[in-house]
């Protein structure tokens, strides 16, 4: 019988018997995040993946993220920690609907936000993180934006890009689609004095009354620089614990208790000790051509300046 601190032992002695680097997102519960070679964002995590000299990669997260890991390491055996764990975002629009997109606008690039699959990927021309998304739309030569899957990032990026003409998918993340204006309302009420940082994947009622917009390493990042001493936290409520752990002198708070991203927490610390014994787990397979398609995407994500 383990305790939470024994697993967490064991879980390194066997990741340095094994050979295996182990990456946790940022939205995994903080005993994972405790015993990561790497910890953050789906991309930053990627890259980390194709450094690190272990030949296997355990992803604790969810399966876009898995094949991304892929995508940039198609030489490494690469593990999903649970096989159940997806994403409703990047799981919502189909290869069909993209090319019918392409055929409704003939003169548009194609926008891919990385919480999309591998084959999506495929089909388009650029990817984009939520904190490279705007550097990377205004540096593109195209004037034509077709945004996916996610229209309230999307939004967000056209607003800041008026120039340019976007068409959406109406997709979105359903868990930070789920915070609404009158969270924000009783927060203020309850925290007056807390400054709001929200993900670019909340709507725009959210957005427009934020204090600060970004990506989750861009919300930690300003908590990290920031003089202010309370922060009411508008993404995964992981985040908050997260940061409470990071600057136990600062207050954090969540603005909705909802928002809690379900499939993140389908990893357990026993799924993460079970992987490394071999016995749980699924080993991430890319269709080459979709690999090499899925992957050219993303370098020009990173010609652009991503």
């Amino acid at each position: 019988m383990f305790n939470i601190a024994d697993l967490q032992k064991e879980i390194i002695r066997l990741k340095k018997e094994k050979d295996i680097c182990i990456l946790a997102h940022a939205y995994q519960p903080h005993n994972i995040l405790e015993i990561a070679d790497f910890t953050g964002d789906s991309f930053g995590l990627s890259v980390e993946a194709s450094k690190a000299p272990q030949k296997t990669i355990l992803m604790c997260g969810v399966r876009f993220m898995a094949q991304s890991v892929k995508i940039l390491c198609p030489d490494k055996k690469v593990i999903l920690s649970h096989p159940q764990a997806g994403c409703p975002m990047a799981e919502q629009m189909t290869v069909e609907q993209v090319r019918e997109m392409r055929r409704l606008h003939p003169n548009a690039a194609v926008v891919a936000y990385i919480n999309t699959t591998a084959e999506l990927k495929n089909e388009c021309d650029v990817c984009v993180t939520s904190a490279s998304a705007l550097k990377i739309v205004k540096n593109m030569a195209e004037k034509e934006i077709i945004f996916i899957p996610d229209c309230n990032l999307g939004s967000w990026i056209q607003n800041q890009v008026p120039d340019k003409k976007f068409y959406f998918y109406s997709g979105g993340c359903p868990v930070h689609m789920s915070i609404r204006k009158k969270d924000v309302d009783e927060a203020r009420i309850l925290y007056p004095g807390a400054k709001l940082l929200v993900h670019p994947e909340c709507l725009k009622e959210i957005t427009e009354q934020a204090d600060y917009v970004g990506s989750t390493t861009g919300i930690m990042k300003y908590v990290e620089n920031s003089e202010h001493n309370e922060f009411i936290i508008g993404t995964d409520n992981s985040i908050a614990q997260h940061l409470q752990y990071a600057y136990p002198e600062k207050r954090f708070y969540t603005l909705s208790k909802y928002c809690v991203c379900h499939d993140m927490r389908l990893t357990t610390l026993v799924d993460v000790y079970n992987c490394l014994k071999g016995l749980s787990g699924e080993e991430i397979t890319l269709d080459e051509n979709v690999r090499q398609g899925a992957k050219s995407c993303i370098d020009k994500m990173i010609a652009y300046g991503g």
